[in-house]
């Protein structure tokens, strides 16, 4: 890279730093009572911000979860680069003074009751509520599959957690030892972080190529339809270079069993179930709501998002139209984009300004465009920043970063900058 894109990408990683929200942000004198149900990224940094820009309102966070994960970095956990102890924070780190954090998760909503019971059986009464309990990895809509089995028979799932990381890169090193037949995809479900099948299937290939094993193993990619990833743009980009690299496409085909002592997979395709071998196979589960959620009356109750329990939600502004007094943020909500962290850093101020501009007695005006980010990995040292909103329309926050060119500071900006963005994140800064 020559000195001024050098220089330029430099600029970039600065940006991605430490600052704080601007002087001029609105501030509310009001005193509502205010429950945030989860303290992943979505919980933790709206509390943040809400405790700066509503001083004086009583903020209530519920969640059990000691530890929390930098889920962005299970990538890298996943090629061997990262240990689990490097995305792996305490949840009480985070957790902004001022905040009440009761170490218990929403077991029941009752938005028309407006309270909210805990597992340990507490009522919790509310003002606004806000959902952000994250989605439930539903392993066990895959027949034959459990996240026991994840580094054993040869199968890999990156998104269980730090370890199942680790494992997944442990069982990805031993398949291209022994060479043989790798399958890869993606379920049908709404999904965090669409682009992490993809990235593991080039990482898997780069692996291999760099270990001399390339001609030992074959990668086949699953997609779940016609495409492999739902950006046009992006799908045409990536297609090509799994034609590039030998990669093979399968369209329209769903995991729906496995069995691992004959390591052999089912797929749903439109022609009837195929079955397929493989020596090596990345499980990506099926998505939905937690349990508390889908059994509430917040989902949506018809169309796309209603099966998998999504809350129901105004896309633009994340506010629920039955229940106005209740948001959703992150992956939980129903809404066509945004199952990502960089999606999050662009939700959470939405809601907090509106919020703050609606106790303040003026009309909220702030909008989420559905912005979603995919730094894509497509080699070791090498990555696509992809952004873009609800339509599709890529989208450049670096006017010196093309989306679709696979460049090596996308990739610094994925390994070396996204964690220190993500912390700040949680701090309320953005």
């Amino acid at each position: 890279m020559d000195r001024r894109r050098f220089l330029a990408g430099a600029g970039a990683l600065a940006a991605l730093g430490i600052a704080p929200p601007p002087a001029a942000a609105a501030v509310s004198s009001a005193r509502p009572r205010i429950v945030i149900a989860g303290a992943g990224a979505a919980g933790i940094s709206l509390a943040a911000r809400l405790r700066r820009q509503m001083p004086q309102a009583t903020i209530v966070l519920l969640d059990a979860r000691r530890e929390h994960f930098f889920q962005p970095g299970f990538t890298m956990v996943a090629a061997g680069l990262w240990d689990p102890a490097d995305v792996t924070f305490r949840n009480a780190e985070f957790v902004p003074s001022g905040v009440e954090w009761i170490a218990e998760a929403a077991a029941e909503f009752d938005p028309a009751g407006n309270r909210v019971v805990t597992t340990g059986g507490r009522r919790i009464a509310y003002d606004f509520l806000f959902v952000a309990t994250g989605l439930l990895l539903d392993y066990r809509r895959i027949q034959g599959m459990d996240e026991t089995l994840i580094g054993r028979e040869g199968i890999a799932s990156i998104y269980a957690g730090p370890d199942a990381a680790a494992a997944s890169f442990r069982a990805m090193e031993a398949f291209i030892g022994r060479g043989g037949t790798g399958l890869f995809g993606r379920p049908p479900t709404e999904m965090k972080c669409a682009g992490a099948p993809l990235k593991f299937t080039f990482i898997t290939d780069d692996r291999a190529r760099r270990r001399g094993r390339r001609g030992a193993v074959e990668l086949v990619y699953n997609a779940h339809s016609e495409v492999v990833f739902t950006v046009p743009p992006v799908d045409v980009r990536v297609k090509g270079m799994f034609a590039d690299r030998g990669i093979r496409v399968n369209r329209s085909h769903v995991l729906v069993a496995i069995d691992p002592g004959a390591r052999r997979a089912t797929y749903r395709t439109p022609a009837g179930d195929v079955t397929l071998g493989y020596d090596f196979i990345h499980v990506v589960p099926p998505m939905r709501v937690p349990d508390a959620v889908l059994n509430s009356p917040l989902p949506w109750q018809t169309g796309a998002f209603a099966a998998d329990g999504w809350v129901e939600a105004d896309r633009a502004t994340l506010r629920h139209p039955r229940f106005p007094n209740v948001f959703s943020v992150g992956d939980v909500a129903g809404v066509p984009r945004g199952k990502t962290a960089a999606s999050v850093k662009w939700q959470v101020p939405v809601l907090v300004d509106n919020l703050v501009a609606e106790t303040a007695g003026r009309e909220p005006t702030a909008a989420y465009n559905g912005y979603t980010s995919c730094p894509m990995v497509t080699a070791y040292g090498r990555a696509m920043l992809i952004e873009f909103v609800y339509d599709g329309t890529l989208v450049q926050s670096f006017p010196f970063i093309a989306p679709l060119d696979d460049l090596w500071i996308s990739w610094v900006i994925e390994e070396k900058g996204l964690k220190g963005a993500y912390r700040a994140m949680l701090r309320g800064h953005a």
